[in-house]
């Protein structure tokens, strides 16, 4: 009975949609004032959407990925798939939704929104750009669609604007194409008020692109629009995956990250099932320095994941899971729980083969073995660094080598060895002029640019130039001020005016030195290193009662430390005689 009930409301739904998209068209230019059209829509569809909500979250037994009602000319049916296919879209699990889009196809051969959904599967807006084998596939998708034909002006609306990201893709650099995306969205929630979805994904067009903006824009004006467009539909739809995850990513910048803690604590209840919404808060958690929250969330990921690739007998370990990994030896570092950083060094070292070989791989391999040696000041380990695993494929990963090369030039520079130093530093400027003018989705060459800065400062620092090293750390300091990090990283691998603080305190000049670790612990709280920095420079300035607070805060932070860190040992040791 309540599946008829259902499908009888929503197909009266669906033919008031279709009846009202021309008046709707036509009146398009006074709808951001008119949003009476809002109300009816609501009012027919909500009593098919509280049915279809209810249906769709007894697809599998205890499978929990957050509400979603978006209602396609489908059968009764698909709408059901569909509606399970979109929230999966929502957390960002493209391989469970393309699935899931595909399985709407099979049940109704005649949904042409299958076949959109497909599409949207393989645009990871966030991520990395589509490979060409991905974009071929997309592409082919919009043209099944198109063929099927849509049953609504709302639903061609929808095709039309993937298309445009799709069309032309062998001729049409990424960002035009992003851009062209997130212009038809906009025009699609416009036209559509009541339509909640479609301010949802437009929301992930607007991030998107201010992505992919050079130089990055400071006041995150298409991030605050992204966010108030959010906000406005969460108060209506608080269990719908997307509104959550993507308030995390508008907000995923120091001056704003408060304003997401909220949505960030909910997510991973909202969607527990998806490794994704189980990693995605500490994004929040990072920025804030809330590291227990951060290492919760992240064993948690790393667990769905690692079942993820299981069901699924994937060739190797899955991406998300070394994404989980990164934020986590992250976290266990800040808090000198060193032994536990260790242990997810060592898995990962055990990893040979990923599953896809993503972008969040290359990083992660890169990244935690070097965190491993710098977080610890353990120069001498920096140095030695290797690109592994040797097998994986870094030449379509330039930037995160990178990392690698960064700190065997920190590494060596910082234990004396400036010959080694220098190469290090030439093979950043190397791989920052091949970045140079690449049309991806984020500007990786200016990353590597502050990197090879920084690099290039310690190496003028251990041939004696200390003016010269104080210039060019200044400038990568600068620099990265200018930009923010790319939405998959914690964040840069060592904060460039941390390390211009380091500088300054070992030549001699600490009232200095505590001024840019202030600074530093602005933008990135919480870290060991910007906290160790502040309060040793605090105490060579004579300012023992900043000393005092920022040693505190240190110890009570790193309550849980595994290690024998020289730098907590002093802290202790001050406090106990302060």
């Amino acid at each position: 009975m309540a599946v008829t009930g259902t499908n009888f409301r929503l197909k009266a739904a669906l033919r008031t949609l279709s009846k009202d998209d021309n008046k709707v068209a036509r009146s398009m230019p006074k709808l951001q004032n008119q949003r009476g059209l809002a109300g009816i829509l609501l009012a027919l569809l909500l009593p098919a959407i509280s049915d279809a909500q209810e249906e769709h979250h007894h697809h599998q037994p205890g499978e929990k990925i957050g509400k979603v009602t978006f209602v396609v000319s489908c059968s009764t049916e698909a709408q059901r798939q569909f509606n399970r296919a979109v929230a999966w879209l929502h957390s960002f699990e493209y391989g469970e939704s393309e699935r899931a889009f595909n399985d709407v196809a099979t049940t109704d051969p005649q949904c042409a929104m299958a076949h959109w959904g497909a599409a949207m599967s393989l645009y990871h807006q966030l991520w990395a750009p589509p490979n060409p084998g991905e974009l071929e596939k997309g592409a082919r998708s919009v043209q099944k669609a198109k063929q099927i034909g849509a049953k609504t002006k709302r639903e061609r609306d929808y095709i039309d604007a993937i298309a445009l990201f799709f069309d032309d893709w062998e001729r049409v650099d990424h960002p035009t194409r992003a851009a062209r995306y997130e212009q038809a969205m906009e025009k699609v929630y416009v036209r559509y008020p009541g339509d909640r979805d479609a301010g949802v994904f437009y929301a992930l067009a607007l991030n998107a692109t201010a992505l992919a903006t050079v130089p990055m824009d400071k006041t995150y004006a298409k991030q605050k629009k992204a966010a108030a467009i959010l906000n406005r539909v969460l108060r209506l739809e608080p269990d719908h995956p997307g509104v959550t995850h993507y308030l995390i990513h508008s907000y995923d910048y120091p001056p704003v990250a408060h304003l997401a803690l909220a949505a960030a604590r909910r997510y991973a209840r909202i969607a527990p099932s998806s490794a994704h919404a189980l990693h995605m808060p500490s994004h929040i958690f990072t920025r804030l320095g809330l590291w227990d929250e951060d290492i919760a969330t992240n064993i948690k990921s790393e667990n769905a994941a690692k079942d993820y690739a299981q069901r699924n007998r994937l060739k190797g370990a899955w991406d998300d899971q070394l994404h989980a990994m990164d934020y986590l030896a992250y976290a266990y570092l800040q808090q000198a729980r060193d032994r536990e950083a260790r242990a997810v060094l060592d898995e990962l070292k055990a990893i040979r083969k990923t599953d896809p070989e993503t972008f969040k791989c290359a990083y992660s391999f890169a990244a935690i073995p070097a965190r491993w040696a710098l977080e610890r000041r353990v120069w001498s380990e920096a140095a030695e660094l290797k690109v592994e695993p040797v097998d994986f494929p870094w030449p379509r990963f330039q930037w995160a080598e990178a990392i690698t090369h960064f700190a065997r030039a920190i590494g060596a520079a910082r234990n004396g060895d400036a010959n080694r130093a220098r190469v290090e530093v030439e093979k950043l400027a190397e791989v920052q002029r091949q970045l140079v003018g690449a049309k991806d989705n984020y500007d990786w060459a200016t990353q590597v640019e502050i990197q090879r800065r920084a690099a290039e400062a310690w190496l003028a620092k251990a041939e004696g130039k200390n003016p010269e090293a104080l210039r060019l750390m200044r400038s990568a300091s600068d620099l990265e001020d200018s930009t923010d990090k790319h939405p998959v990283t914690p964040g840069a691998v060592l904060p460039a005016r941390e390390l211009l603080g380091d500088m300054l305190l070992e030549l001699g000049r600490p009232a200095e030195a505590l001024k840019e670790y202030e600074t530093s612990l602005q933008t990135s709280p919480n870290r060991f290193g910007g906290l160790y920095g502040a309060g040793r420079a605090a105490e060579l300035s004579n300012d023992r009662k900043k000393a005092r607070g920022f040693y505190l805060k240190l110890t009570a932070m790193c309550d849980k430390a595994d290690g024998d860190r020289p730098e907590l040992v002093h802290a202790r040791k001050f406090l106990a005689g302060n």
